[in-house]
């Protein structure tokens, strides 16, 4: 039978109450020692101050508190916080609901919990606060606590409690329940104040010299009691310079692939007739070089696909200039990301078809090109490619890391084999807070939030003389691109062509299939429904009685983007997750999205808020807000500019990605110093 509310609040209570009495029996049946041993007088001395301690080891807090002088403790906002907060009440100490976000979005309370924590300091409460932040990292000293510091010109003191006998959980902190029967340890630290003068510099210091001292009390508790603290301390991120041993998944992954050698001639060469695979260029894929490795330093850098090359192109471009010496040799699994390489990347940079993740094919092209850095970017994670690098001591980076919410699911039911993976890069530059934060919990072993490189990738490519004879067969008429189309996107968007021909008549509406291959089919869907078609892979340009122009052809966006005034992005008006809006705003197009922009959260969050795009979730919005873009010029001037402040709110992942890989490379070599070898 469920409980009522009110059931559930006595209980609660209840379950409060009883966690008081036990603590109390703890205390009583232990032998207790203090450190220092005037450890009241002094926090008395300090009073108001901050108590400072670990999250997972603040249980036996409460029991050190005599009444002396007041105490709140913030408490988080979670219907099972309320056990907590009933404990402290029986401890004569108050509460305070909120926690950090942690860099998170969502609010928990944590700007009203700091004025609330300033208010009680100032009205001469102690306020007692965990350092470290749920979810984790744990031990990791949050910003949140040296700000209130700073402003409340109150000191910091570390706190640590242990007793010899106890019960570690299994969660991010350990939390740990004392048992009776023990030595009882409590360790206060010296006082840490933070001047309200602290530059962001100094605030780091501060930061770290908290954390410090939290480890030191720790572990001076654990000594105290007789502990093995062992247990209690969360397991952190690996050294990548002796990642773990290889379990038995991975074993068999790279038996397998390494079986792949016999399937791998033909997988070609049916992707060759599929068009997939250059026929020229196919031993690449084997790892065989097709040309020399050039001497001096090298940077080996592995993108996907055109998106993720488009992003990688400036900080090639940034790193080679800071240093002329360095040498850059980039691989993609893509036709068209080679054809982008062709035209952009430049003399001072290889391209080279990645191998097949088969660990002979692997060692070939390591040994080859012997790398002094190896860098993945976004999701791109091969597990021989890591594994060998790693195994030959090169450093390894990723760059402009995600992980979708379904990966993520698939990685943490494969914690064993993530750690393995993750645990050796030497850095992982994640574009978000939250990302930095899963990277941390897959066993990165450095991981920071440095935001997007696509906000600084470089407007995709246009094809003049194309954009000359689109713009002549259009003469004039208006145009709306949707781009990156996903099935079941194209009827909507035909219905709301038929809309929008009401209010802009001679409207041309282009349909770019994220897969071109479904563009006969979209030509025949729309025939059907009354559209007069064309259809730019059989060579067709568009005239006065076209309705819709169906562009199935590959790498052409930027030539479409540079034609319209308005594009909408696709694959979120269904459940894919969106696509990039920063390509057709680098073209000056105002961008529409559906509602299912997940892949792309940071951006569309950012233009939603500066009205630099418009969320639509049906063919009638769709059409009106393309009608207010096409014939309201202020309008569209509008969202130009809430689009650009937008991505200048985003900017900067450029800047910080190059100076972390540039302290990741070797210093200067005389280029005489290396030895190029032949291909092989």
């Amino acid at each position: 039978m469920a409980l009522s509310p009110q059931q559930k609040t006595r209980l609660l209570k209840g379950a409060g109450r009883g966690l008081a009495r036990y603590l109390r029996f703890v205390r009583r049946r232990s032998d207790v020692i203090i450190e220092p041993a005037d450890a009241r007088e002094r926090a008395a001395a300090c009073h108001p101050f901050i108590f400072a301690m670990w999250h997972g080891q603040f249980l036996m807090l409460p029991t050190l508190h005599e009444g002396n002088f007041p105490v709140s403790a913030m408490v988080a906002r979670h219907r099972d916080a309320d056990v907590v907060g009933d404990l402290l009440g029986e401890f004569h100490m108050q509460v305070v609901r909120g926690a950090g976000a942690a860099g998170r979005k969502r609010n928990r309370g944590g700007a009203v919990a700091l004025r609330t924590a300033m208010r009680v300091l100032e009205e001469g409460a102690t306020f007692a606060m965990t350092a470290d932040v749920p979810p984790g990292p744990a031990r990791r000293c949050g910003a949140g606590i040296i700000t209130l510091a700073k402003h409340s010109g109150r000191p910091i003191l570390p706190f640590a409690t242990a007793t010899s006998r106890y019960l570690a959980l299994p969660t991010w902190s350990r939390m740990t329940i004392n048992l009776p029967f023990s030595k009882l340890a409590y360790v206060v630290g010296e006082p840490i104040w933070v001047p309200s003068s602290s530059s962001d510099e100094d605030l780091e210091r501060y930061r770290r010299t908290v954390e410090t001292e939290l480890n030191r009390v720790t572990a001076r508790a654990y000594a105290l009691a007789g502990a093995n603290m062992a247990r209690a301390t969360p397991a952190l991120p690996g050294d990548p310079s002796a990642p773990p041993k290889l379990g038995l998944g991975l074993k068999v992954y790279r038996a397998g692939t390494s079986l792949l050698r016999l399937a791998a001639p033909a997988i070609l060469a049916m992707r060759t007739r599929q068009g997939k695979e250059d026929p020229a260029r196919l031993s690449e894929r084997y790892g065989r070089a097709s040309v020399p490795r050039p001497a001096g330093p090298l940077i080996w850098i592995h993108a996907a696909s055109v998106g993720e090359t488009n992003a990688i192109l400036p900080l090639i471009e940034r790193m080679t200039s800071k240093r002329p010496e360095l040498g850059v040799v980039l691989t993609t699994g893509t036709m068209t990301s080679a054809s982008l390489c062709a035209r952009r990347l430049g003399s001072r940079a290889i391209h080279q078809y990645v191998p097949l993740d088969a660990p002979e094919y692997v060692s070939r092209f390591l040994d080859h090109w012997r790398p002094d850095l190896a860098v993945f970017t976004e999701s791109e994670i091969w597990p021989n490619l890591i594994i060998g690098a790693s195994e030959r001591k090169i450093p390894l980076a990723l760059v402009n890391g995600r992980v979708s919410s379904r990966s993520l699911v698939r990685w943490r039911r494969n914690k064993s084999v993530a750690r393995q993976l993750f645990s050796r890069f030497s850095v992982v530059l994640a574009q978000n807070e939250g990302l930095a934060r899963a990277f941390t919990e897959l066993g990165a072993a450095k991981s920071l939030s440095v935001g997007n490189l696509k906000i600084d990738a470089p407007p995709l490519p246009v094809d003049t003389a194309e954009l000359d004879r689109l713009r002549q067969a259009l003469a004039g008429r208006p145009t709306i691109v949707a781009a990156s189309t996903h099935e079941g996107e194209e009827a909507v968007i035909a219905d709301a062509h038929r809309l929008l021909a009401r209010s802009v008549p001679s409207i041309l509406t282009i349909i770019a299939p994220r897969h071109p291959e479904r563009g006969t089919g979209i030509a025949e869907m729309l025939k059907q429904r009354g559209f007069s078609v064309a259809q730019r892979s059989s060579g067709a340009l568009p005239d006065a009685r076209t309705d819709v122009y169906v562009a199935d052809t590959i790498g052409e966006l930027g030539t479409l983007y540079a034609l319209t005034d308005v594009a909408f992005v696709g694959g979120s008006l269904v459940p894919h997750g969106g696509q990039n809006p920063i390509e057709p705003i680098s073209h000056r197009a105002a961008v529409l999205t559906g509602p299912e922009w997940r892949n792309f959260r940071d951006f569309y969050q950012a233009l939603l808020r500066h009205k630099g795009a418009r969320e639509v979730a049906s063919a009638e919005q769709l059409a009106a807000a393309a009608s207010a873009l096409l014939t309201d010029e202020r309008e569209l001037a509008g969202m130009r500019e809430g689009a650009r402040t937008a991505l200048l709110s985003l900017s900067g992942a450029l800047d910080r990605t190059a100076e972390i890989l540039a302290a990741l490379l070797p210093l200067s070599l005389p280029l005489s110093d290396v030895e190029a070898p032949r291909a092989s």
